[in-house]
Order: C-alpha cells, then sequence, then structure tokens
C-alpha cells in the first residue's frame, strides 16, 4: 500500500470513529426521563398525581420559567420539589439516575439536592409542595 492510500485509509478511520463517539455522546445528553409541561399561576405550579403511577420521579417544564423542576415522590407519599440549577454558575441541571449534574463544571447534587461534587457549594433550592384534589402542588414564590 502507497503511503497517499494509507493516509487516506486511516483519517477515514479516524473520522469514523470520531463521528461515533460523538453520536453516542449527543445520545447521552438529553434526559431519558419524560417532561411534564405545564403553566405557573399565581406562583403555583400544579402537576397530577396521577404522573407518579410508575415512576417517583418526574422533570417539571413550567412555561415561562428557564428552569425545570425535579419532583420526587417520597416513601411516605409526600413530594419534594428542587428547581434544577447549579447553584455555581446558574446552569441546567441534568438528572442522572442518581442525582443532577452540571454539565458547565462537573458540580452533582444527589437526589435531595446536596452537593456531591463541587465547585458548587450551596444546595439546590426547594420549593414547598402539598397536595390538593389530586394535583400536587408547587408552591414556587
Amino acid at each position: 500500500m502507497d503511503r497517499r492510500n494509507f493516509v487516506k485509509q486511516t483519517c477515514t478511520l479516524c473520522l469514523l470513529a470520531g463521528s461515533g463517539m460523538l453520536v453516542s455522546s449527543l445520545a447521552s445528553c438529553g434526559s431519558a426521563l419524560p417532561v411534564y409541561k405545564t403553566a405557573v399561576a399565581d406562583k403555583k405550579i400544579a402537576v397530577p398525581e396521577n404522573l407518579f403511577a410508575n415512576s417517583d420521579f418526574q422533570v417539571i417544564q413550567p412555561k415561562g420559567m428557564y428552569y425545570n423542576v425535579g419532583l420526587k415522590k417520597e416513601k411516605d407519599g409526600t413530594y419534594t420539589a428542587l428547581l434544577l440549577r447549579c447553584t455555581h454558575a446558574d446552569n441546567q441541571l441534568t438528572p442522572t439516575g442518581n442525582g443532577f449534574k452540571c454539565t458547565l463544571h462537573g458540580s452533582a447534587f444527589d437526589n435531595e439536592g446536596h452537593v456531591t461534587n463541587g465547585p458548587a457549594e450551596r444546595p439546590l433550592q426547594k420549593y414547598p409542595t402539598q397536595i390538593e384534589s389530586g394535583q400536587i402542588i408547587i408552591h414556587i414564590s
């Protein structure tokens, strides 16, 4: 094989391998979790309880808010709502299954919102919740 064909085949192989890595890394960027889109009214977000029939966690995307809210059903039947905004650099967080990760600088938070990896130092903001007529009400004030 001459030098020209060798370089051509090697470059093609590198490009194919690189594009495969890029595609697999992009596939992991999105959340596999369903996102529930809803409106905000009077500084409250209403989410139907039946969303939790098959899962203990739901990503809520409130209309007009830049950041999503992670809503988790606790074992005692209560709900915990966390603003999915990194406390270090105000970046949207990605759910990881065992917590949340910031893709900007690598901060990580557990399912309770506590920092497990810096540079963030403060926990995630929690919102109070209550249940009214089959709806989980998240108070964002």
